[in-house]
């Protein structure tokens, strides 16, 4: 033993060495072997094995049905495409999602090309996680057409085509609907023709700018709207609607307000006027009783007032005008009977007693031969009595009558030719012959008067028109004369 070794162990021998139990030095090498190791490699619990899991390292990024991904294609097989999507996962687009691909992108895929994909199923009977191209395009089209929603942002396409109420228009994949109204003035205005195809047919292919202002993803409708991409002002499109206008056009507008007077119906963003008098042929006293706001109507411009930008419009213009069939049956120098309405400073008016509501004016000059100041001086309203037409205005719906030609010389051959077309002269088998009624004898003397009053009316048809019937007087003396003169 060395002398360390010495001092060593009576060291040992001098140091107080505690009492140790059995039990103590039964555990005591069990624990020393534990915690030998320890030191070595550090013991996971099961909770610090769950937080490892979370980590992106133990992440298994598994692909969930309708998930969009993007994937980097493998191979390009005929009818299949393999896309890699990550987590050493590969799926296929094949079948209708491969047939779905227009074929000129289908032209430009390549293998390590990248492309969005559409997960329609994680696992299919086989084990394939499926894959769709156009579902994944047409997806975010719908995340784009929700943003442009939002944001009120514009953007261009072109028109791809139409149906009966408005223009297609695509967004990316996705086809959006552009109403009529929706249009801008601009184009509306240079839009004819009564069925789609001659509105719309010209447009397709046309740029075009227009806003999202509705998106359906479930009911797959997307609406767009060129008139809200517009900087179009309202007067803007008011004078270019008055300066293309032209007189006698017939347009489609809506009845935006009802006054006392008529009412204003707008016709491509330009408001017009339908007076009253031009709404219908019945006899109205307000507007509301034919029309009301809202409602959709065709009218037609009879004046275009530029420097005042006014706008004149007519519906009864576009019906037929009952007028013309009371008056068509009535001739110029026919008699009727009629009955004085009322009566007016240059003259008075008289309600026909024929078919129809038809009223004509008696001017003051055709009441009498001699001056009148009033007409009340020679007929009051309720009188009955018998009228000469003098003039027919089919356009105006004006009919002249007169009171003084009742019994003028100058229409005698007229009203001789209507007894004769009321009575059969020759006694044939359609009518009643006139001997039959006055005797022959006096048909005789009647035809002889006549042929001698057409003689004289010859030398008076000029004075017809002639604001008195001086000319007429002395022809009718002369006819008077040849009467009283006995013949040889």
């Amino acid at each position: 033993m060395s002398e360390n070794d010495a001092v060593s162990v009576q060291g040992s021998q001098d140091t107080e060495v505690p009492e140790v139990s059995p039990a103590d030095q039964a555990i005591e090498p069990q624990s020393e072997a534990i915690q030998e190791p320890a030191e070595e490699k550090k013991v996971l619990s099961m909770e610090d094995l769950m937080d490892q899991l979370d980590d992106d390292a133990f992440i298994i990024d598994l692909p969930k049905a309708g998930e969009i991904r993007d994937g980097i294609i493998a191979s390009i097989s005929e009818g299949q495409i393999l896309v890699s999507v990550g987590a050493k996962s590969e799926g296929i687009i094949t079948g209708k999602e491969y047939e779905a691909i227009p074929q000129d992108f289908l032209n430009t895929m390549e293998v390590g090309k990248a492309i969005p994909v559409y997960v329609i199923t994680p696992e299919d009977s086989s084990g394939n996680l499926i894959l769709s191209f156009i579902r994944a395009v047409e997806e975010q089209s719908w995340v784009d057409a929700e943003a442009l929603l939002k944001s009120g942002e514009a953007f261009d396409s072109k028109i791809v085509g139409y149906n009966k109420g408005g223009l297609i228009v695509m967004l990316s994949t996705i086809r959006g609907f552009i109403p009529a109204s929706q249009l801008s003035f601009s184009r509306r205005l240079g839009i004819s023709g009564d069925t789609p195809e001659a509105k719309y047919k010209d447009l397709i292919g046309e740029d075009i700018t227009v806003c999202v202002i509705e998106v359906d993803r479930d009911r797959h409708r997307l609406i767009l709207s060129e008139r809200a991409a517009s900087s179009e002002t309202r007067d803007q499109i008011r004078d270019m609607v008055i300066e293309s206008l032209e007189e006698g056009e017939i347009r489609k507008g809506r009845i935006t307000s009802i006054a006392d007077f008529g009412a204003f119906v707008n016709i491509g963003g330009a408001d017009g006027l339908v007076h009253m008098s031009e709404i219908t042929y019945d006899h109205i006293t307000h507007p509301s009783q034919k029309l009301e706001v809202g409602k959709e109507v065709k009218v037609k411009v009879i004046s275009v007032d530029r420097d005042r930008k006014r706008i004149g419009l007519s519906i009864r213009a576009l019906k037929k005008d009952p007028w013309l069939d009371y008056v068509k049956d009535l001739t110029v120098g026919q008699l009727v009977e009629a009955e004085i309405t009322r009566l007016t400073s240059f003259g008075a008016f008289a309600k026909l007693n024929v078919p129809g509501d038809l009223e004509g004016l008696i001017h003051i000059s055709e009441l009498s031969d001699r001056r009148v100041d009033h007409p009340k001086a020679i007929v009051k309203s309720g009188d009955q009595v018998t009228l000469r037409i003098i003039k027919i205005d089919e356009e105006e719906h004006r009919i002249g009558l007169s009171l003084r030609r009742v019994d003028s010389v100058a229409y005698a051959d007229f009203d001789w030719k209507t007894l004769a077309a009321d009575f059969d002269l020759l006694g044939d088998e359609e009518g009643e012959a006139l001997a039959d009624i006055v005797g022959e004898e006096n048909v005789a003397e009647a035809e002889e008067l006549a042929e001698a009053v057409e003689e004289k009316a010859e030398t008076v048809e000029e004075a017809i028109d002639e604001p008195t019937e001086e000319p007429a007087e002395e022809a009718a003396e002369e006819v008077k004369e040849d009467e009283e003169t006995p013949e040889a």
